[in-house]
């Protein structure tokens, strides 16, 4: 269905074509549909639905995909006509992360989105979903197929989240974990292939899987991040897309607690699509949707190398003019420019903890503590003495705090 600019929905259909072939289809030809509105029994109407059947068997298709969420009954007529099998966006998204899932927090998150989108769709499947069903673990002779079915899924689905909400626990403890240790948690956030996992192994070495492919890493990854004057955590998660299906938000929300709980998100934009405005967005929206709308953002802007230099400059500006609240800074996460520069305005970022000089001394018998100052801040000089160590160090608030009984003297803050 066409009810959208003609340029939005070239783009559309354009991802749409990305995330049939991430998930092995070859895209033989698209067709668009313009009307006043969908139409019940195939949305887009018998005569297009004529049209679509001989090119897809002149082309010998046997898939077609449709852009828009198609309706049980839709689908299953646009199949009888079609002679081929028909997915819709949602479908293919969900393939796309059962294929991708590999922890079994992953898994089970794609199976619960699955299974939630299948329920209400079980209605209308056809013959087999009418037959009688019997014996133990029914309610009868008189039980059908489909009411046996519906049970079996959401039992299923209770199931599933039990284990999510222990998984969402666990992470809840771990979380208080890292509270306790003083490190600020930086989470990277952005359209899907907008590079934010190249950029997280420019950070931060961590071997993260790299792929042009929509959706190549599902699992949340966590690791440190050494800045000029400060250490932190830094997380990167599922990139996102138009029109997520909210069961995957759903589903996800365990993981996506990590952007929520961030003390910053990094909102990585790929500065060389023509789209970026409308991903950015759909990033904003999905945000919303997980409650991290407001929580301090910086903007990179990615893919410079991929800019023509000139064009580049004129895009930056017209990013920091849409996004004036925001601090903005461009890279090349594949290149290496502009990394520098993102990890100190990073670490001038008011939204993580302030920074001070401090100097500590510990005696000869403390080398636990002297180790904790060592991994939680940016020792500048170390010297011994008879007495024990003296060290210099940039420390946050908190840590500054937590030792402050050995604090030498008062530093001025920087």
């Amino acid at each position: 269905m066409d009810r959208q600019p003609a340029y939005a929905t070239e783009e559309s259909l354009a991802e749409l074509a990305e995330l049939a072939r991430t998930a092995g289809a070859e895209v033989l030809d698209c067709l668009v549909q313009s009307r006043e509105g969908p139409e019940a029994a195939t949305l887009i109407g018998s005569g297009k639905v004529e049209e679509l059947h001989a090119l897809a068997r002149a082309l010998h298709a046997d898939l077609v995909l449709f852009d828009q969420e198609l309706t049980p009954t839709q689908q299953r007529n646009l199949e009888g006509r079609l002679e081929a099998k028909v997915l819709d966006r949602t479908q293919l998204i969900l393939d796309i992360f059962a294929r991708r899932a590999r922890t079994r927090e992953g898994q089970l998150q794609v199976e619960l989105a699955q299974l939630s989108y299948l329920l209400p769709r079980l209605t209308g499947r056809g013959v087999e979903m009418s037959r009688l069903g019997g014996g133990i673990g029914t309610r009868g002779p008189g039980e059908t197929q489909l009411e046996t079915d519906r049970r079996r899924i959401a039992r299923r689905i209770r199931h599933i989240r039990e284990q999510l909400e222990a998984v969402r626990h666990s992470r809840g403890r771990q979380r208080s974990k890292r509270v306790a240790v003083p490190l600020d948690t930086v989470a990277l956030a952005g359209y899907t292939n907008a590079g934010k996992s190249t950029l997280f192994n420019a950070l931060t070495a961590a071997g993260v899987l790299e792929s042009s492919r929509l959706f190549a890493t599902l699992d949340p990854t966590l690791r440190q991040l050494d800045l000029p004057s400060r250490r932190v955590l830094i997380s990167d998660t599922v990139g996102f897309i138009r029109n997520l299906p909210t069961t995957l938000v759903q589903a996800f929300r365990a993981t996506l607690e990590e952007v929520k709980e961030a003390a910053l998100i990094l909102h990585v934009l790929d500065l060389a699509s023509p789209h970026r405005r409308e991903q950015a967005c759909q990033v904003e929206k999905v945000l919303h949707e997980i409650g991290a709308q407001s929580k301090p953002q910086m903007l990179v802007l990615n893919k410079i190398d991929l800019v023509d230099p000139a064009e580049c400059e004129v895009r930056l500006a017209a990013e920091r003019a849409a996004w004036p609240a925001f601090p903005v800074v461009a890279v090349s996460a594949l290149t290496g420019e502009g990394i520098p520069e993102l990890l100190a305005t990073l670490d001038q970022s008011p939204a993580l903890e302030p920074v001070s000089e401090a100097r500590f001394h510990f005696e000869l018998h403390e080398a636990g503590k002297l180790s904790y100052l060592h991994d939680h801040a940016r020792v500048l000089e170390t010297r011994y003495t008879s007495e024990g160590v003296e060290v210099c160090a940039a420390v946050a608030e908190s840590v500054r705090r937590r030792l402050e009984r050995h604090l030498v003297n008062n530093n001025n803050q920087r």
